[in-house]
């Protein structure tokens, strides 16, 4: 099987057309949460279809509703609207057991479709092998980005709705707006203790300027009950997308399978 094997197609989501891409083959199967404003194309995500392919696993990559291929518009979206297209891709496009490989935003995603599952029981929460979190940003829309922003920049928010927030990862600005920071605030995770059920695997670089590796740590002490481990990368940044990092993370699936 090569990644030629790979399939598009499209689901609807509270009428939102959510573009998702399978390769077919043998469980537990790998599904891919990507990044705030990044798409299925990624390297971590292509690496993946390498590996999968290459193994004869089952994976699934999409993108979130105003992200790359799916529809929408970017700034129209909010944390439940991309909670809701990741449980609807888990529900619809994956079959029997599931390990959830989730980078950055996609990182909180994970946890909260994992938490959600885990609470249904039975059927729902057995899905569940392992969780695979990337430099993870739970609650980083109240932690990481409105508590560090100048009170200017709040005012903004609060008056006209939106703020466009420029980025190192794109000529264009990324737009802040004040229903994802509010809606941000019904899915707090790191506040109390919570349980998946499945092993947790978080690979964290330690010059993350964007998740500070103490903001992925606050994870741990959240996830007692669960078998996890914190792997930090000395010299790695936020994408952890180097050569020897995809190799890593590589090894973490090899081990989970």
């Amino acid at each position: 099987m090569t990644p030629g094997a790979e399939r598009e197609t499209h689901l609807d989501v509270a009428g939102r057309r959510i573009a998702v891409r399978a390769i077919p083959g043998q469980g537990p199967g790998v599904m891919w949460l990507g990044g705030f404003k990044s798409d299925m194309t990624g390297s971590k995500a292509q690496a993946l279809a390498h590996w999968a392919a290459e193994r004869g696993r089952a994976y699934v990559r999409f993108d979130y509703s105003g992200h790359g291929a799916s529809g929408g518009k970017f700034e129209d979206g909010t944390i439940s609207d991309w909670l809701a297209d990741a449980k609807a891709v888990f529900e619809r496009a994956t079959t029997g057991p599931q390990i959830l490989v989730g980078s950055s935003m996609g990182g909180w995603i994970t946890l909260l479709l994992a938490r959600a599952l885990a609470a249904q029981g039975g059927a729902a929460a057995a899905r569940l092998k392992a969780l695979v979190l990337i430099a993870p940003a739970p609650d980083f829309t109240e932690d990481l980005m409105w508590a560090r922003f100048p009170q200017e920049v709040k005012d903004e928010i609060l008056a006209t709705g939106r703020y466009a927030r420029p980025s190192a990862y794109s000529e264009e600005p990324y737009v802040i707006t004040r229903a994802l920071i509010e809606d941000g605030r019904r899915h707090s995770i790191l506040g109390a203790p919570f349980a998946v059920g499945c092993p947790v695997r978080i690979l964290q670089g330690a010059r993350d300027e964007d998740v500070p590796w103490q903001h992925a740590m606050r994870l741990v002490t959240c996830l007692a009950e669960d078998d996890v481990v914190f792997t930090l990368v000395k010299d790695g940044d936020h994408r952890l997308s180097r050569e020897e990092d995809l190799a890593r993370l590589v090894d973490v699936l090899d081990g989970l399978v």
